[in-house]
Formats: structure tokens, C-alpha cells, sequence
């Protein structure tokens, strides 16, 4: 039987490799800015939370699924260059942002399930997930400004008047992004119950 901790671990490990992604094309996209110098900063940490999941994922008995993460990997891939082509009215950076506060707190829930788990898993205990929590709520924290500061530029109305930044409906960054991580959905097939992929 499969046990539901290990592929938990498999699922935050996979979707980790997209905030990876998204925190490269940014650092690439504005190299002697600001918001890549944040970018590379949240990287680092971002990169050992990813460190701190695989291990654990070890120690559970699962590592890291391949299908998942080449998944995770070719929606990143595609994103990244979904991302790169819409860079000059700041929609993709805000967008960006946003996609990625959103794993941020996919990541601080999965510390707090962890942490409310681990006083009856002998696994966890070694763990300190408030630390972990705490971090992600900084991280949560600090892409919510970036995000808001974006968004006023990226939102902003004044840009439709003059026609710039007008993308279609089936050219909007996020929605390219959506049939990105379908597509990467479709290429994996779902694991035989009791077995992990």
C-alpha cells in the first residue's frame, strides 16, 4: 500500500522545480536590478527548503518521483518560455509573482501539516517545521510586496489607453502558463494504487 506521506512529499518536491523556474527566469530577466538580485536571494532559500523536502522525502522511503518531477520540469520549461516572451509590460513579472506566492503557500501548509503530524511520526520529529513555517511566511512576506509593487505597474490602466500591454485572451501569460502544467498532467500516468512511481 502506498503510503499517503510519501507521495505528499512526491507532490510538494515536483511542484518545488516550477518556484525553482520561475525564480531563474527571473533573476535572469532583470540581472543588476533589484528583482533579480531578490530573486537569486529567494532562491538560495527556496533551493534549501527544496534540499530540507528531499530528504525528508528520503527518509519517508520515497525520494523523489521522475514522473512527477519531469512533470514539474516541462512545465517549468515551457513557462520559462511563455514568460519570456511577454517581458516588456510587466504582466509576466507580476504574474510570476504571484504563481510563485502561490506555492509559497502550498509550501508553508505543507510545513504546518508536517509539523502537526510529526509528534506520532518518528520520521518528523527530527524536523523543525515552525522554523521551516516561519520561513515561508517571510518568503510569503516579502513576494507580496515585489507582487504589489508589480501589479502597479503591470495593472496599471493607464497602459490600456495607449494600447501597450493588450494581450488577448489565448496570449495572457497565465493562461499559457495553465496549458503548460495540463499538458505536463497529460504526460504523466497515474501510478497503480499501492505502488509509487
Amino acid at each position: 500500500m502506498t503510503d499517503p506521506l510519501a507521495v505528499y512529499l512526491q507532490d510538494h518536491l515536483a511542484g518545488s522545480v516550477h518556484a525553482v523556474g520561475l525564480l531563474e527566469f527571473m533573476r535572469d530577466e532583470h540581472p543588476g536590478e533589484g528583482l533579480g538580485q531578490f530573486a537569486a536571494n529567494l532562491l538560495r532559500e527556496i533551493e534549501a527548503d527544496r534540499e530540507v523536502l528531499r530528504k525528508l522525502a528520503e527518509r519517508v522511503g520515497s525520494g523523489s518521483s521522475g514522473s512527477k518531477e519531469f512533470g514539474a520540469w516541462f512545465g517549468k520549461k515551457l513557462s520559462r518560455l511563455i514568460l519570456h516572451h511577454h517581458t516588456a509590460d510587466g504582466l509576466c513579472t507580476f504574474e510570476a509573482l504571484e504563481l510563485l506566492e502561490l506555492g509559497i503557500n502550498g509550501k508553508l501548509a505543507l510545513w504546518r501539516a508536517l509539523g502537526a503530524i510529526a509528534p506520532t511520526d518518528a520520521r518528523l520529529q527530527v524536523i523543525d517545521f515552525k522554523h521551516l513555517a516561519a520561513r515561508a511566511e517571510a518568503q510569503h512576506d516579502q513576494v507580496e510586496e515585489r507582487r504589489l509593487e508589480a501589479a502597479r505597474s503591470a495593472l496599471n490602466p493607464s497602459k490600456l489607453s495607449s494600447g501597450k500591454g493588450m494581450l488577448s485572451r489565448w496570449q495572457s501569460t497565465s493562461t499559457l502558463i495553465l496549458w503548460a502544467l495540463a499538458a505536463a498532467v497529460l504526460l504523466i500516468k497515474p501510478s497503480k494504487p499501492g505502488k509509487v512511481v
